[in-house]
């Protein structure tokens, strides 16, 4: 695999932080790749250079902070739901600008939310518990979109409120709820 010049990468870095600025200050809609750029203290044609448009840039970002936190999927099914959690809690906290400017934002794409919680639903899909009789006469579907629309609300609320409680006590309260509902 070829190595990415750290030029692009800064580049990249600097226009992801100015949508994101922007998108605190107006609706997503009403931004303009000029104003992007000034942002981001680069030529217009740089943006072009590296994407198609904002809508391309937005969903690049999203998914490389969506790729991100699934990363953290492929060891947290080994752990305890409370230790499991925590990794999650410190990603959305280290990216509070981020989550909190498409959680609030009126004009981000309204599929963040559901891409979100599809994300969650798919990383949940192996921790049903079939060993015991508690969840036999439930459908997984129903289960899924249960624990995954209480997770991304929880986060919500968490990101809105300025993260009153620390990552850890979040794990630990939230981890204790989706274990006993899986």
């Amino acid at each position: 695999m070829a190595k990415v010049d750290r030029r692009i990468l800064k580049t990249q870095e600097a226009l992801k932080k100015a949508v994101i600025e922007l998108m605190t200050e107006k609706n997503f809609d009403d931004i303009t790749i000029q104003e992007i750029a000034d942002r981001a203290n680069v030529n217009r044609g740089t943006i072009y250079l590296h994407y198609q448009d904002k809508y391309d840039l937005l969903d690049q970002l999203i998914e490389t902070l969506l790729r991100e936190m699934c990363e953290l999927d492929e060891w947290a099914c080994q752990l305890e739901w409370t230790e499991a959690l925590v990794p999650y809690f410190e990603f959305f906290e280290k990216n509070y600008l981020f989550f909190s400017t498409m959680l609030a934002s009126k004009g981000a794409p309204e599929a963040f939310r559901a891409r979100l919680l599809v994300a969650f639903m798919e990383g949940f899909k192996c921790e049903i518990d079939r060993d015991s009789d508690r969840n036999t006469d439930l459908n997984d579907d129903v289960m899924l979109q249960y624990a995954g629309t209480a997770y991304v609300g929880v986060i919500e609320w968490w990101i809105r409120n300025g993260m009153p409680y620390p990552p850890q006590a979040m794990a630990k309260q939230v981890g204790t709820l989706i274990g006993r509902s899986l």
